[in-house]
């Protein structure tokens, strides 16, 4: 086919789509988590922090199926911004994403399901994201 359309691909993930939203300060990030869910055919929401987050979730009217979540971000850190999100909607897994090491334990008591301490192959997360929408969308 000509004039530049290019068919999305089907998404991969075990024939699921995903809704995912991230929240993280740097756009670079945001863009990166972006263009590899959407490529692969999954829908993705963003936010740039924790107030943004929670603002955004509040209007929803179809939730997402899961987060990824930053910690050091402008306002609400992504350990407040967990607590808040999850006593909003506590059906929804959030994986939180940072390099600070240090708030690993804190993430997890907060609700996070996983932590992941940046730098890490970015494939790895992302189906790792998936196969926590899968296990969510199989238990539905």
């Amino acid at each position: 086919m000509s004039g530049g359309y290019a068919a999305k691909k089907p998404p991969e993930g075990g024939g699921i789509s995903a809704r995912v939203f991230v929240v993280d300060d740097e756009d670079f990030i945001r863009d990166l988590y972006k263009d590899m869910f959407e490529s692969n055919g999954h829908t993705v929401f963003s936010a740039r922090s924790g107030d943004e987050a929670v603002r955004i979730l509040r209007t929803m009217t179809s939730r997402p199926d899961a987060i990824i979540m930053d910690h050091r971000m402008p306002g609400k850190d992504g350990i407040q911004t967990t607590r808040e999100i999850l006593d909003m909607d506590p059906s929804i897994p959030i994986i939180f994403s940072s390099a600070d090491e240090s708030v690993r334990e804190e993430a997890l008591e907060a609700g996070a399901i996983s932590f992941w301490t940046k730098p890490f192959p970015i494939a790895m997360l992302i189906n790792a994201t998936l196969d926590v929408v899968k296990a969510k969308k199989g238990s539905q």
